[in-house]
């Protein structure tokens, strides 16, 4: 009997041991950057392709909680960014997936992804998404010494519009930028993004916008169409304030055309929507708003790509309490300059293991990242 008991202990030392292991195996970072195997192009990302649905689940067997929440943060470094100092550090916590590169000059944004991609290896962290403002109208004041190019609305064909999107795409591809928030595909009449799209002449937002996403995504570049679900017939400035479409969303209809051609991302907006039968989103801008980003976006409109919020220091939404938790919830996959990286990670890490519903958005939205990652070649051997 006494030796039976003793098997009895030595066997459920032994289990407990094992158990231990396994879930210290489960928290503990890579040590390597994951790899895959095979080479993929950027417009597979859309396709059905068994082949790269095992890479993604691969990579994303290989990632702990706190890396997988992490691939859902972006924020941003330089003027009006936070320091790279900053960015060092929360590679080092682990806590990011990405950096947008907002106001710098073209060699040290070229730098500072070069140290930062040395530091995320290091660390075993996967590659990052490095977007930029890169719009015809803002290109030139963003990233300093880049080639200068027309206004989004001084352009007078889409043979131009071809020609000044190849001139961009070049200097990402040499800085080392592979995001895209560009085109916008807004209506012109707000003033705050209207001299930034094609829509001077309405007729042209679509098949321009098609243009530049085509040309952008050819040179291996991620193209954004924003602001989703419309901003040109709102009357104020996001940056400042929530704003509201009052009744039918009259932009919605640039959308569809570009979704069905293959645009990668899209941009929610921080507007509300009210007096919307189906739609309406209760006061919150329609970043936080799962009507919005899932029923429409996603259900309706069918929409497959990446879907990043604007930026969450902005007025329209930095008063609504724990937004990028309320983003995530309401479909967005990336979370783009929350007001702090660090903390917005903890109140995402929190959910992720706590809820089961909120968990299994996360993964979702991480797979989608993991997935551009690997079409983009990041993770190539």
């Amino acid at each position: 009997m006494k030796s039976s008991l003793i098997t009895i202990f030595a066997a459920t030392l032994l289990f407990q041991s094992c158990a231990q292991s396994v879930e210290k195996s489960k928290k503990n970072p890579i040590k390597e950057q994951p790899k895959v195997e095979t080479t993929f192009e950027l417009k597979d990302f859309l396709s059905e392709n068994k082949e790269l649905d095992e890479e993604v689940n691969l990579v994303f067997s290989q990632l702990d909680d706190t890396s997988i929440v992490a691939q859902l943060i972006m924020p941003a470094v330089g003027r009006l960014g936070q320091t790279k100092e900053t960015i060092d550090q929360h590679i080092k916590d682990r806590v990011i997936g990405g950096v947008l590169m907002l106001n710098g000059t073209k060699d040290e944004f070229t730098s500072w992804i070069k140290d930062f991609e040395k530091n995320n290896k290091a660390k075993g962290n996967l590659p990052f998404l490095y977007s930029a403002d890169a719009e015809p109208s803002l290109v030139n004041r963003k990233i300093a010494g880049s080639t200068p190019v027309k206004k989004a609305n001084e352009l007078s064909s889409i043979d131009e519009v071809r020609s000044v999107a190849e001139t961009i795409s070049k200097d990402l591809n040499d800085i080392g930028i592979n995001y895209n928030f560009s085109p916008v595909v807004d209506m012109s009449p707000n003033k705050t993004v209207g001299f930034r799209s094609f829509g001077a002449v309405p007729a042209n937002i679509i098949p321009w916008s098609d243009a530049f996403i085509q040309t952008t995504q050819q040179n291996n570049i991620i193209a954004t169409a924003k602001h989703f679900p419309g901003h040109g017939l709102v009357s104020g400035d996001t940056h400042k304030a929530l704003q509201m479409i009052d009744g039918e969303m009259k932009e919605i209809k640039n959308y569809p055309e570009l979704i069905t051609n293959g645009v990668l991302s899209i941009m929610v907006a921080h507007i509300a929507v009210q007096n919307n039968k189906e739609y309406s989103t209760d006061g919150l801008p329609s970043t936080c708003s799962e009507k919005i980003v899932t029923k429409l976006l996603k259900d309706s409109l069918g929409f497959k790509g990446l879907i990043v919020t604007d930026a969450m220091n902005m007025g329209g939404v930095v008063n609504v309490p724990n937004a990028s938790s309320k983003a995530v919830a309401a479909g967005c996959d990336i979370v783009l300059m929350p007001l702090d990286a660090k903390k917005s990670h903890q109140e995402l890490l929190k959910l992720y293991r706590t809820d089961k519903n909120f968990k299994a958005k996360v993964d979702a939205s991480a797979k989608k990242i993991i997935r551009m990652k690997i079409v983009l070649g990041l993770l190539g051997k």
